[in-house]
């Protein structure tokens, strides 16, 4: 399997050419091949396959390696900058994610896959505004792809556009009845204004889509001890702690995107000494 650009390796001998007879020695002059321009140019579509297929088996470091080739003996491929932008995107790496995206975008600017991707990179490095201009000019191409409207309305969300928030998430529903983390975040911007009851509704319809997903379950615990009802809000919220303890770590929630009233009430919950308790035995090793 070709690596680097030693594949891609001239001849090491040099021609030893003889001019006019020395007096005492003979010129060393080294000859440099010409490259095959087509030659270089099948050698970085390989890299780009291979590095295509070690991504999805997650190998994005390996990856990594041979995109960045393929980008230089490709320069003017959109395809191979998209690919090299969207491994940096796997490994966070977001502002050469950015940079290789934005290459793509100029030289093929409909291009819908990098529009997304520029949302989502824009999004990680919280310029929320860029996020939106890109998933907007991918949506206005192409609507028919309910993840960027999700996308598009968690980007809204964070800029507190609420209604174009929802909006979005809505079209998401549209597009796939079954996509269940739109439901779920509809019932986020409801709880960050006030509207408890129309966010525990949001969290139960995303409940009927799954009923496997500890978010919802949680997030409608924490909405109940709001408001007294404590019983019921530890046995829904023990269910979803038992699922996933991650969704204990406020930090963790913060990245899902739960706003600050969500959070301040639900660090309060997971403060009930039941609730500490039953994440204690979680915590516990298990018995071999």
């Amino acid at each position: 399997m070709l690596t680097r650009f030693t594949a891609l390796a001239l001849p090491l001998c040099v021609g030893l050419l003889t001019l006019a007879p020395p007096a005492l020695s003979q010129a060393l002059i080294p000859h440099v091949p010409q490259l095959d321009e087509a030659q270089l140019e099948e050698q970085g579509l390989i890299l780009a396959q291979e590095a295509a297929q070690l991504s999805q088996f997650q190998q994005f470091e390996i990856a990594l390696i041979r995109a960045q080739l393929a980008s230089q003996l490709l320069p003017q491929n959109p395809q191979v900058w998209g690919l090299l932008g969207s491994i940096h995107l796997q490994l966070n790496q977001q502002e050469e994610a950015i940079e290789a995206l934005l290459q793509a975008r100029s030289l093929e600017p409909d291009n819908t896959a990098v529009l997304f991707a520029l949302g989502t990179a824009y999004f990680r490095t919280e310029n929320y505004q860029r996020s939106v201009q890109f998933l907007q000019e991918g949506v206005r191409l192409r609507d028919d792809e309910p993840a960027a409207f999700f996308d598009l309305g968690n980007a809204y969300y964070m800029l507190n556009r609420s209604e174009e928030a929802i909006a979005a998430y809505q079209r998401a529903i549209e597009i796939d009845e079954s996509f269940w983390p739109a439901v779920n975040n509809i019932g986020l911007v409801h709880y960050e204004a006030g509207n408890i009851d129309e966010a525990v509704e949001s969290w139960e319809a995303a409940l009927a889509i799954d009923e496997s997903q500890p978010e919802p379950k949680l997030a409608i615990a924490v909405a109940l001890f709001t408001q007294g009802q404590q019983d019921d809000a530890i046995r829904q919220g023990e269910t979803a702690l038992r699922e996933d303890i991650r969704y204990a770590d406020p930090e963790f929630l913060r990245e899902n995107l739960w706003g600050d009233r969500l959070i301040t009430q639900a660090e309060l919950f997971l403060q009930l000494p039941r609730i500490r308790d039953t994440l204690a035995g979680l915590s516990q090793p298990s018995d071999l």
